[in-house]
């Protein structure tokens, strides 16, 4: 009888243990779903700034249609890859935030353009929504590293193989990003 426990007791013990490992894969799965969705929120407020920022420069800068259509098809291009995925996303959001700067390059030649209090305001909301992208997609790139490890580590492995979890893409930055800048003092 003291043995029929005690076999009892072994197999609940490593249900729980199954169970418990089968949920904290499942937290961190849905952890990085909403922090995808985090991203995923401030694109769109980026890209619905990106609209007036045009409205707003394109009386000044008559002679740069040509920046002014890169930047609109950069945004429509990000906007076509957020459902491809993280890969695809960060390469189409890398392409505008370069339009984006070349854009805000071409503005400094016009100083009616940078007194304007409107592009000034633009301006600042896209900063400020720069910044949250950056800090959701640290977020984001946190979650998918304790998921990728949860799932890859022993013995959750086991669980997440019988159960299908797979991996998920970090949202990283383009080569040209990482490189350190160098400067020049002479």
């Amino acid at each position: 009888m003291i043995a029929v426990i005690v076999l009892i007791v072994i197999v609940v013990v490593i249900v729980a243990v199954l169970a418990g490992m089968y949920n904290s894969l499942v937290k961190r799965r849905n952890q990085v779903d909403n922090s995808w969705s985090q991203i995923e929120v401030q694109l769109k407020r980026r890209h619905d700034l990106i609209p007036n920022l045009v409205e707003s420069v394109k009386d000044y800068m008559s002679y740069e249609q040509e920046t002014l259509t890169a930047v609109t098809n950069a945004r429509a291009a990000a906007i076509d890859a957020g459902s491809k995925g993280p890969e695809a996303q960060a390469e189409a959001e890398n392409m505008l935030t370069g339009t984006l700067k070349s854009l805000f390059a071409v503005a400094e030649n016009y100083p009616d353009l940078k007194a304007n209090q409107n592009v000034m305001q633009l301006q600042e909301e896209l900063t400020s929504t720069e910044n949250k992208i950056a800090f959701a997609r640290q977020f984001y790139n946190d979650s998918v590293l304790t998921y990728n490890n949860k799932i890859q580590m022993f013995p959750s492995n086991l669980i997440a193989g019988m159960f299908n979890f797979t991996t998920r893409q970090f949202f990283e930055a383009p080569e040209a990003e990482r490189a350190v800048p160098t400067v020049d003092l002479r």
